[in-house]
């Protein structure tokens, strides 16, 4: 079961808005979506909530005809590994 995403200005995020198990920030300019960090909580690692996270940004993007900017390394390199989001990358 997939946990569930919430968009926010700025941000999606899983758990609590306040402390949240993981949370991807980004900033939206023109048609371009800079991710600029991916966190995920030390005690909820290892269960692929980053990544998700990295799913949800790019069919973010997809849906809203962006394309990304993963200044952030994990997510450049989610991004850079999976071809299917090659569509979205700006790289």
């Amino acid at each position: 079961m997939n946990p569930e995403v919430i968009e926010e200005n700025g941000r999606f995020y899983i758990g609590d808005p306040e402390h949240p198990k993981a949370y991807l920030a980004f900033e939206h300019e023109g048609d371009t979506m800079t991710i600029t960090s991916t966190v995920v909580d030390p005690n909820e690692r290892n269960q692929g909530l980053g990544t998700e996270l990295v799913d949800y940004a790019v069919n973010y993007a997809r849906k809203h005809k962006l394309n990304i900017d993963p200044v952030c390394s994990f997510a450049r390199e989610i991004i850079k590994e999976t071809p299917e989001y090659h569509v979205v990358w700006n790289g």
